[in-house]
């Protein structure tokens, strides 16, 4: 036979010659075919498995309590820094093709109002009304130290959402960041393996291939 040694090749699936048993899928069981790289994969994947709902958890807990605080602390420097005040339509605001709809309750059309500044001056300035009101309804605006119209303080409803919105971010970054962790072991330890395999074939090759 020629001298010449075969590419290793990696030991068959045992899952292609007998039923998966449950017990199989932990790395770490005895079986003389696993390499401390396979059993080191499988503590890898249990200590993910633990960890990572118990730091996106507490991921969650950080960053909605970091989100939360921030957004009312700045909704509370609003309220401290504008001025609220009763503001009456010049002319009627539009109407919207459905009235008494959700979408006319949502929905908010600019239209021209008269208010009295924190000076005392009369002004008028151009704020988003709800649909249908006429000429002298009244709403109320929130107004800046130079007069201008600005928009309110973020309610408490908004402030829930977004708070919620940053805990869900924080979680699934953790997962991902977990995801992301083992697929990089999984990748390093299988390229080990495979050196591995490729090392103990040329050892073993020559004894099946030269002739005796």
């Amino acid at each position: 036979m020629s001298g010449v040694i075969p590419h290793a090749q990696p030991p068959p699936d045992p899952r292609h010659d007998k039923p998966v048993h449950p017990q199989s899928l932990w790395r770490w069981r005895h079986n003389p075919l696993y390499r401390y790289t396979d059993r080191l994969q499988g503590w890898i994947a249990l200590a993910l498995l633990l960890l990572v709902p118990v730091l996106g958890l507490g991921a969650m807990f950080i960053a909605g309590g970091a989100a939360q605080h921030h957004y009312r602390a700045a909704a509370e420097h609003r309220k401290e820094t504008l001025h609220r005040t009763r503001a009456v339509l010049t002319h009627d605001a539009p109407g919207h093709p459905e009235p008494g709809s959700a979408e006319a309750r949502e929905t908010r059309y600019p239209a021209t109002v008269r208010f009295t500044d924190p000076d005392g001056r009369t002004r008028t300035a151009k704020t988003d009304v709800p649909p249908g009101l006429g000429a002298g309804r009244s709403v109320h605006v929130w107004v800046d130290k130079d007069g201008a119209i600005a928009e309110p303080p973020m309610p408490d409803a908004q402030i829930r959402s977004r708070t919620m919105g940053w805990a869900l971010i924080a979680f699934v970054t953790v997962t991902l960041a977990g995801a992301a962790a083992y697929r990089c072991a999984t990748v390093v330890l299988r390229r080990r393996n495979l050196a591995e395999w490729d090392t103990e074939w040329a050892e073993t090759a020559p004894r099946w291939t030269t002739s005796p």
